[in-house]
């Protein structure tokens, strides 16, 4: 008999490429949204998974609309990529934020619980949440220091699930994601400004790239192997959390110059410094330590920086 996977934020970067690995394994894939008659399922179309997957409405907050679709569907894997994905957006909306990050995983798993299902259960965590480290890596013991909106959120749903595993037994884990893009990254994120800002560069734009805080650090790595760490993680003897990333650290600056010479083209005098792009607290250097998810479940990511960045650059090309 196929497996049913539930995925909340099947119409998102992740959600779709994890759409895509559980069809590929013979998986029944339902998603949900607000709405599902108004669904966006443009990345689903991309990937050419969106006729094979079906949506059904749900309102994470609401514990009745929860509970119909989680036991009518059956699921044997939940995946929860749903609430706010944008560091910048939570500033802006940090009551939307908490709500849709920690009150949705909070009302699943109660409904988990509610309905003492055997199912397993992936929550996408953060590696925000660890705050500014210094130059020194963070791994799973490290503590949390979140410093904006998104990362309280996080930080307050990674120990929801946390609890609800040790408290109530249930098979609950998170994945402390670090960033991770692809070409199903939506404009509003800075890789993908990046992205097509040199294109319009390229193609004889005179406007310049316009960027914050291009002195920041961060793990970026390749969406589709993060999915995979997601799945792995689900087939585990016993839950666990483990840190999500490549382990690499690279500026802004390196990001934008490698999007620059993927054009054919020197960023010097192309890039212009923007304070009203500056956050009100940012986390300025993150490295993370992922060696406990490549001992323990032999997963790792296959990508550097420079192959994303590729990767991503050659999408807007077609």
């Amino acid at each position: 008999m196929s497996r049913t996977a539930l995925i909340l934020g099947v119409t998102g970067q992740d959600g779709a490429y994890l759409s895509q690995l559980l069809l590929g394994k013979g998986y029944r894939v339902v998603g949900t949204s607000r709405d599902a008659q108004m669904a966006n399922t443009s990345r689903l179309e991309r990937l050419g998974v969106a006729d094979a997957v079906e949506i059904r409405s749900m309102a994470p907050n609401d514990f009745r609309s929860v509970l119909k679709v989680v036991s009518g569907v059956q699921p044997d894997e939940i995946y929860n990529l749903a609430g706010q994905t944008s560091v910048g957006l939570s500033f802006e909306q940090p009551v939307e934020c908490m709500e849709s990050i920690a009150g949705g995983s909070l009302t699943l798993l109660e409904v988990i619980r509610y309905l003492g299902a055997p199912v397993r259960l992936f929550n996408a965590g953060s590696s925000e949440c660890f705050g500014d480290t210094g130059k020194e890596p963070a791994n799973e013991d490290t503590p949390f220091r979140p410093r904006s909106p998104y990362a309280v959120a996080k930080a307050t749903a990674f120990w929801q699930v946390a609890n609800y595993r040790e408290a109530y037994g249930l098979f609950a884990c998170s994945g402390i994601l670090a960033n991770h893009e692809s070409p199903l990254r939506p404009e509003r994120f800075v890789t993908q400004k990046i992205i097509q800002g040199v294109k319009a560069i390229a193609n004889g734009s005179k406007e310049k790239l316009k960027l914050g805080n291009l002195d920041i650090w961060r793990d970026w790595g390749w969406a589709p192997d993060y999915v995979e760490a997601m799945f792995i993680m689900l087939q585990a003897e016993k839950p666990s959390d483990y840190v999500i990333a490549s382990g690499r650290t690279h500026s802004l600056r390196d990001l934008v110059d490698e999007t620059f010479m993927m054009a054919g083209l020197d960023s010097h005098g192309l890039v212009e410094a923007s304070e009203d792009l500056l956050r009100p607290s940012d986390l300025r250097y993150s490295a993370l330590a992922p060696e406990r998810i490549m001992s323990e479940l032999g997963w790792s990511t296959k990508q550097d920086l420079r192959k994303v960045v590729s990767k991503m650059y050659e999408s807007v090309l077609h």
